[in-house]
């Protein structure tokens, strides 16, 4: 028999939500960034400014960005990784990776741009001083196997950084339920011609784990030193796990 799993509140094979999901990006991966800015007011710069400097990179790093999509994260570590250092853009989805590539080129800045799946990570073992994944880890079908990889090619003292929209405290739910789900269609239909897409984002922040719960995956992954940090009230959240 076949394992289930949920591609936003719908229940669907598991190798179809992988297809599914790739739909989603291919389909809004042209205004991904515009989108972005729309639908946080700009916050989730805010957001991955902090998990920058939370990464801490440093000239000589070894950083593996997951589901990097447009390259935002890359950008900086590149900058800060600096020639000496090696720096991974990855994404599962080519639509996306191609639009972080042509940013990174376009601003100069050569790194090596990889189209894999964050649940079987084609690098060796006890490899990478830094590895991050901001808003990817919720579209994983098995987020367990992903975080388990992410341990898996971290060296000892490496650090690994998640970055995802999380839970909101309940006196707040209504109203961002509202925005979630009559808004941000509303906006994917004007600007992207996608109502569809950006139904399934709301939908998928909703089946996401919580802080606590995802505090948890990371330990049972093997991280140690799992903390978070709740930003915007935990419209988004940063989670840090060491490997040591």
């Amino acid at each position: 028999m076949s394992n289930t799993t949920h591609f936003g509140y719908t229940t669907v094979e598991e190798d179809q939500k992988v297809h599914k999901v790739a739909e989603v990006f291919h389909s809004v991966a042209a205004k991904y960034d515009v989108m972005n800015d729309l639908m946080s007011a700009g916050l989730h710069r805010v957001w991955k400014v902090f998990t920058i400097a939370q990464a801490g990179v440093r000239p000589g790093f070894k950083v593996l960005d997951i589901a990097g999509g447009t390259g935002d994260l890359a950008k900086e570590f590149v900058k800060q990784a600096g020639k000496t250092g090696e720096v991974w853009h990855t994404d599962i989805n080519e639509s996306m990776l191609r639009v972080g590539r042509d940013r990174l080129l376009n601003k100069g800045l050569i790194t090596p741009t990889l189209l894999c799946d964050a649940e079987r990570l084609p690098f060796p073992d006890n490899y990478f001083d830094r590895v991050s994944v901001a808003f990817g880890l919720r579209n994983m079908t098995h987020k367990d196997q992903a975080l388990a990889e992410m341990r898996r090619v971290l060296k000892p003292g490496g650090k690994l950084l998640v970055l995802e929209f999380s839970k909101v405290p309940d006196v707040l739910q209504k109203p961002y339920d509202v925005y979630s789900f009559k808004v941000l269609p509303w906006l994917g239909q004007k600007i992207a011609n996608d109502a569809d897409s950006y139904r399934y984002l709301a939908e998928s922040i909703r089946m996401h784990p919580d802080q606590e719960t995802l505090k948890g995956m990371m330990q049972d992954a093997g991280l140690d030193r799992v903390e978070y940090f709740n930003l915007t009230a935990g419209v988004a959240a940063l989670h840090t796990g060491i490997k040591l």
